[in-house]
């Protein structure tokens, strides 16, 4: 089945008139993805690549019933944009900008709680359902359609690991860019009981790193209440503490927490298979499954 994206996923696009989104779109509807609008305001009534434009997400969800949202914008426009779909309720808001403020996402974390809608990311790659359909700018053709959920915080590790599981006839049934910013949309504890859920999905790999608190608290929801088997890294164990090290959430406090070491334990304990490299995942992936 896949989760959160599939075949008959209904998408727009916002700003799909930059360079970003008009490239992406073509990639997108190349894919087999149904791209069905674009949005960018003062623009309404072109088409890109065939795609209707709109000026607002209200008139874009009227006129084709979406179901999700990609947001190729920069991150000081995030928030407007992610507020102007959750309004128009869109069920998926799916958000790429890095370094989004984290007073914005803050506010947009709590709002898409209270509307029941889901946001994916900040800093994001988007969401791929190998077979089915693509919501973002991976490169595709290192996807395959399989039985592996992958979640991740980083999309270099992510694209390394799905090539590496490719190459070994291990496909995936969706990945998932969590996003690498402070506050994100969906952790890793809310998305792991869809994968639970999905029939099509067998095992599942949590691609982590230092920072933050999302793995520990993914550890205890796996301890109580996963049955598939879960592979997991966590990178930036070289990392100094204290120091922000490339995401805007990798950073480890003073006293440990968000450290690799700690998160590591946790998920060990939790009954986790605990990668030291991308290869290793592929590697215990080949053994569990």
């Amino acid at each position: 089945m896949s989760i959160l994206v599939n075949e008959n996923t209904k998408l727009i696009i916002q700003g799909i008139t930059g360079r970003e989104g008009t490239f992406h779109a073509e990639q997108m509807l190349q894919y087999g993805t149904k791209v069905v609008a674009g949005v960018s305001p003062g623009k309404g009534g072109q088409t890109i690549c065939g795609i209707p434009v709109f000026d607002t997400v209200r008139e874009a969800k009227e006129a084709t019933d979406a179901d999700a949202t990609i947001l190729f914008v920069p991150a000081k426009y995030t928030s407007d944009g992610v507020k102007e779909a959750i309004d128009a309720g869109v069920e998926l808001i799916i958000t790429i900008a890095e370094h989004v403020p984290v007073k914005d996402m803050m506010e947009i974390y709590h709002l898409s709680k209270r509307k029941n809608c889901k946001v994916i990311g900040p800093n994001s790659f988007g969401i791929i359902s190998p077979g089915k359909s693509k919501a973002g700018f991976m490169a595709h053709k290192i996807f395959s359609e399989g039985s592996v959920g992958v979640m991740s915080r980083s999309a270099t590790n992510c694209y390394e690991t799905v090539s590496m599981m490719t190459k070994n006839n291990i496909g995936q049934s969706t990945c998932i860019g969590v996003g690498g910013d402070m506050i994100p949309g969906s952790t890793f504890v809310e998305l792991l009981p869809l994968l639970e859920a999905d029939p099509q999905t067998k095992a599942v790999v949590i691609i982590g790193e230092i920072g933050g608190n999302e793995e520990e608290l993914a550890a205890e929801y796996i301890k109580n209440n996963m049955t598939k088997p879960v592979v997991a890294l966590i990178a930036g164990k070289n990392a100094p503490k204290g120091k922000s090290m490339g995401h805007a959430g990798a950073i480890v406090s003073a006293d440990g927490t968000g450290s690799a070491e700690n998160k590591e334990m946790l998920l060990k304990q939790a009954g986790v298979h605990i990668a030291e490299s991308t290869e290793h995942i592929v590697s215990i992936l080949k053994e569990i499954m």
